[in-house]
């Protein structure tokens, strides 16, 4: 099946940036280098074309309750404008995709997807629909998205876009009626820095695009850097640090798992596996050496094999070589040490935080 291609596919080609699958869809993976595009958004600006990201909105009077029943945090009561990171579970606690939920209105819920996962979450949302009286709208093709990132990001969309947001905190969303057009921005991001995410039809998303790019305040940024930058500081990635086999409570995100709220699917196996404790976690690791630890790579305690690495790199922004890995729960401890396998070698390193870079965001 040939992958698609987002509304600003076009001004990845004319900008000469190097093009690659992902997710189903051809993507930018960088413009100039990774070094760069990952160093403008920690100490400017850097935006990004994320049109390849999946929305569901979930109205009717059942909203809240069906919303409820299919992810793992607490939206009740919510108030207008705020947003929720949380997963999706399977009955075993294994993860369906983590996902951003928005509260839009009473009732009204824009739900955020992984562009890999957009298919099957779909699926998996109709099949729980039963029972609630909610209008589900699949609106992935209707939506472009772009995300300003960095600590310039407020100016950039105050000033270039004239998107006023300078009021939103951390992970609230509002609505602006631009040109008869419903167009959403919220203060979020994938890169521990501020930053800003704007969803729109595909030609309102080309505008703003090209208006960033002539500004000269914002440079262009692939999926490389995203990679990258949400690595550093601890962003899980699915596929890699959640999947199918990975829970939230193995990934080390229990605290977006309310399991104190009514029942949820996948609630009793999250429950168990925090009051029994779970046989494998993903821990964080940095090695002495400037070896590169990459995904896949085995990861042995006193030369016995005890996980694999989840992803790595040697961090831009601190210059150390360090990886998130799925390893047994016996050797997560800070401190530990361990060895990654590279090739015939292996080389030393020890467990330390998975936030290998502090977070920027404007709370």
């Amino acid at each position: 099946m040939e992958n698609k291609k987002t509304c600003l596919y076009d001004e990845h080609v004319s900008l000469g940036a190097l093009i690659s699958p992902f997710g189903g869809f051809e993507m930018p993976i960088q413009y100039t280098s990774i070094i760069d595009e990952h160093n403008a958004v920690r100490n400017a600006c850097g935006v990004f074309d994320v049109s390849h990201m999946g929305e569901v909105r979930i109205t009717g009077p059942d909203a809240e309750k069906y919303v409820s029943h299919i992810f793992t945090n607490d939206i009740s009561g919510a108030p207008i404008g705020k947003i929720f990171y949380g997963m999706m579970c399977y009955p075993d606690g294994g993860t369906v995709d983590d996902l951003l939920v928005y509260c839009m209105g009473p009732q009204d819920y824009f739900l955020v997807i992984n562009a890999a996962n957009i298919d099957k979450d779909v699926e998996w949302m109709k099949q729980h629909l039963e029972g609630y009286d909610v209008k589900m709208d699949h609106c992935s093709d209707y939506y472009g998205q772009i995300a300003v990132q960095g600590p310039e990001a407020e100016d950039v969309v105050e000033g270039v876009l004239q998107l006023p947001c300078k009021e939103l905190v951390f992970y609230t969303t509002k609505t602006l009626d631009i040109d008869g057009e419903q167009v959403i921005v919220s203060r979020t991001g994938y890169t521990g820095e501020d930053g800003f995410e704007i969803y729109g039809s595909h030609d309102f998303i080309r505008r703003q695009w090209r208006l960033l790019m002539e500004s000269g305040r914002c440079k262009p940024c692939g999926l490389g850097c995203r990679d990258t930058l949400r690595f550093e500081v601890g962003l899980p990635l699915y596929g890699d640090e959640l999947s199918p086999e990975i829970s939230p409570i193995m990934a080390g995100l229990g605290m977006f798992c309310k399991l104190d709220k009514a029942d949820f699917i996948g609630k009793e196996a999250l429950v168990a596996q925090k009051a029994n404790g779970v046989s494998k976690r993903v821990i964080g690791i940095e090695l002495e050496d400037r070896a590169v630890p990459r995904h896949g790579y085995a990861v042995l305690h006193d030369g016995v094999k005890v996980g694999e690495v989840t992803t790595g790199y040697r961090s831009i922004s601190t210059d150390k070589s360090v990886c998130m890995a799925l390893v047994d729960t016996a050797c997560a401890a800070i401190g530990t040490p361990l060895e990654i396998q590279i090739r015939k070698k292996t080389f030393p390193g020890k467990v330390v935080k998975k936030r290998f870079y502090d977070k920027h965001y404007k709370k």
